[in-house]
């Protein structure tokens, strides 16, 4: 059974930089792996994606190009690399991951398209 567990994410002064990870257990197979945050009261948001082989990276437009996303399948970790963060970058964070390792072939935007998810990271960021 495949379990995700995030962390890294704190409380932190607009315009810093924080570090998100998710590390996954229960397989050594790769998924493709999207991080989504939400507010309270609101839908999950697509933030980011990665697909299985690390080739290819989708990001949302709020992102701006402040964030990377990057895999290290040794230690079965995705990394979400935020910088310039901004108070509207306040979240709680999760990282998913479809059903299926490897190629993926639905929409890794979409939240639908996922199976497992984690617990979260919560993100403040203070002006």
């Amino acid at each position: 059974q495949v379990k995700l567990v995030e962390s890294g994410g704190r409380q932190v002064q607009a315009g810093d930089s924080l570090k998100l990870s998710c590390e996954k257990t229960g397989t050594f197979s790769a998924h493709a792996t999207g991080w989504f945050r939400q507010a309270p009261g609101k839908e999950r948001e697509f933030v980011a994606a990665i697909t299985w082989n690390g080739r290819q990276e989708y990001f949302a437009d709020f992102v701006e190009g402040r964030f990377t996303i990057s895999r290290d399948d040794i230690k079965n970790t995705v990394y979400l690399q935020m910088h310039r963060l901004k108070p509207d970058h306040t979240d709680v964070y999760y990282c998913a991951t479809p059903i299926h390792t490897g190629p993926f072939h639905g929409n890794l935007l979409k939240e639908r398209e996922y199976h497992d998810w984690g617990q979260g990271t919560p993100v403040t960021v203070s002006s």
